[in-house]
């Protein structure tokens, strides 16, 4: 059975097709083009979007949880819950994003994920359309003391080779991205040592300054964690590792755009220094997002929500924020191209982890993971493999 889907307009990302139609069968686009162009199949369900704009499904890098699950559980339950939850909010794949635990807890959950993450070559319930989790970010316990947010003090760790192995092989390989802070002894030993295996790995949690940020990334470091957050201040005198990710025209960089963790004036300024080519939307979304106001958790850590936002003794722990919203304040904030945004929770991730062959663009030949955007680039619906999210 074939469907076509119809939109005013469609961002591939790399064209813009008018009048959009888009052949889906058996999950697969098997044509793109506008309605002047071509006939629609005879045989074919045909479900018009009228207004609406069609762009690739988003991809978010750094999550810890949804729905109530923390994926630190590493249980089959909470991997589906965290997938369902954002296969509705327009993210076709994530990357289980772990917090600093003891090791014993880290080895425990890495194993698990590993073990899920391998079952879900395909989605990871066959009856709804739901986002894939296709790796492992280990968030921790490479961070630093001093800007390490939320990250228990005792649990962090100095950085070694011996042990970034012992996390790789509990995950089974299916690390795809690190943080760590450059500052930390050995860090650029094992920071291309991680590359070396093909790890992307993020400089964040960090009081560094250029000099080792600048470091880390001659070692392989490729992109930067959280923007502004969990980072040494920037100074004239000393730009420290924000100058450094700010000024690095090839460093890819995350932001959390909730107007909480980063106000609208600094996502613009941004916006300005990193551009559509290396801006990258996360969530850093735990089990508490799109859940009522309450306790939650993040790992082992309590976390208290309070009007939506997320705190643990004092401290920001993570946020509520949805990979849509983040694309519709982000277009809000800076005024910047939808099409553009939508490239930044797509495409840049996808491209900075060697994933562009699967995720953040809409071709011929490739799964029909896309999601349909209103005014203001607000989500009106999610299809992923080719069917409605509900």
């Amino acid at each position: 059975m074939k469907t076509v889907f119809k939109a005013r307009k469609l961002f591939s990302p790399l064209e813009t097709l008018e009048q959009a139609v888009v052949v889906v069968e058996d999950g697969m686009i098997t044509s793109l083009s506008s309605q002047a162009e071509r006939d629609l199949p005879a045989d074919a369900e045909i479900i018009d979007f009228q207004d609406g704009v069609i762009a690739p499904a988003y991809f978010d890098q750094h999550v810890h949880g949804s729905g109530g699950f923390d994926v630190m559980e590493a249980t089959e339950e909470a991997l589906v819950g965290v997938s369902r939850f954002l296969g509705r909010h327009g993210v076709a794949g994530y990357l289980a994003t772990t917090v600093t635990a003891s090791m014993d807890a880290t080895l425990k959950s890495l194993s698990g994920l590993a073990r899920l993450i391998e079952a879900a070559q395909d989605r990871v319930d066959p009856g709804a359309a739901t986002a894939l989790p296709v790796g492992i970010h280990l968030e921790g316990p490479f961070l630093s003391h001093e800007k390490r947010g939320v990250h228990s003090p005792e649990l962090l760790l100095t950085p070694t080779v011996a042990l970034f192995d012992r996390f790789w092989q509990a995950a089974e390989g299916r690390i795809r991205l690190i943080t760590i802070a450059p500052e930390l002894p050995n860090a650029a030993e094992v920071i291309a040592h991680a590359t070396a295996r093909g790890v992307r790995v993020s400089i964040g949690h960090s009081n560094a300054t250029a000099e080792f940020a600048q470091a880390a990334i001659a070692a392989g470091a490729v992109s930067a964690t959280h923007t502004f957050n969990a980072m040494r201040q920037l100074e004239h005198r000393d730009p420290g590792i924000l100058g450094v990710v700010l000024d690095d025209g090839a460093l890819f960089a995350e932001i959390i755009c909730d107007g909480h963790h980063v106000m609208p004036m600094v996502v613009r300024l941004f916006w300005k220094a990193k551009g559509a080519g290396r801006a990258i939307l996360i969530t850093d979304g735990i089990s508490a997002s799109g859940m009522p106001d309450g306790l939650y958790k993040l790992g082992n850590l309590d976390v208290v929500v309070k009007d939506g936002q997320c705190t643990s003794g004092g401290s920001i722990a993570g946020s509520t924020l949805t990979m849509d919203r983040a694309v519709s304040n982000f277009h809000e904030f800076t005024g910047a191209p939808l099409a553009e945004v939508a490239g930044l929770a797509g495409r840049n991730p996808a491209r900075m982890l060697g994933l562009e062959d699967r995720f953040g663009s809409l071709e011929v030949g490739r799964r029909a993971d896309f999601v349909v955007l209103g005014e203001g680039g607000v989500l009106r619906e999610s299809v992923l493999d080719g069917r409605r999210a509900k």
